[in-house]
């Protein structure tokens, strides 16, 4: 791939939403993997039928929709059912990752993903930024978010890799157990260095 990609990381409660959003603010070209793991397993996609006929039909809503939440509670509390549905959607999802981040328009590129560094992801990228902060505040923040019990959100951290592993990977670090105005200044900078890099990142290809 020839444009400069920023794969933007880390557990969930972090941040990477918030963070991500103020790059796109900026105009930066966002490939989001959540949401084409949504897309793909919409009604009349394939990897739709596949699931409703492991699982059953029960876990359709009535609109034909699926149940997200009774997957996740599946999939994070049977090792065997979360490695099915990962072969089942990972490659499908790499597909669409992969079309999206050809038609960036923009200087670099950020794929957002929550597995990037668990999947092969991490290959289309040339800079891994992880959005860190303390597991107990990935907890409580989640737990109050989605509204989870604490059992259910230390299941889906156990199933990422740990903070350790994520910053241990890391090109750049973005702290966000502090107040806004931070967060705020952490990107301006790192803007600024993902800028100079796709510069230079152009000039050798």
């Amino acid at each position: 791939m020839s444009r400069y990609i920023v794969g933007l990381t880390g557990g969930i409660g972090s941040g990477k939403t918030t963070v991500a959003n103020l790059f796109g603010a900026k105009g930066i070209d966002l490939v989001d993997a959540d949401i084409v793991a949504r897309e793909i397993v919409e009604p009349g996609q394939p990897a739709l039928e596949a699931i409703a006929e492991r699982f059953g039909t029960d876990i359709l809503a009535n609109d034909g929709s699926l149940r997200r939440a009774q997957l996740r509670q599946i999939v994070f509390t049977d090792p065997q059912q979360r490695i099915w549905l990962e072969q089942l959607t990972h490659p499908l999802i790499r597909r669409r990752i992969l079309d999206q981040l050809n038609q960036a328009q923009s200087s670099y590129a950020m794929l957002v993903s929550p597995l990037l560094l668990e999947t092969n992801q991490r290959q289309l990228c040339n800079h891994i930024l992880v959005v860190d902060l303390p597991e107990s505040l990935q907890l409580e923040r989640t737990a109050r978010r989605d509204n989870n019990s604490l059992e259910q959100v230390k299941a889906i951290m156990k199933a990422q890799t740990s903070r350790a592993n994520r910053l241990k990977q890391a090109d750049s670090r973005i702290d966000n157990s502090q107040q806004p105005d931070s967060l705020n200044k952490q990107v301006d900078d790192l803007h600024q260095q993902f800028l100079s890099l796709a510069t230079a990142h152009n000039e050798t290809r």
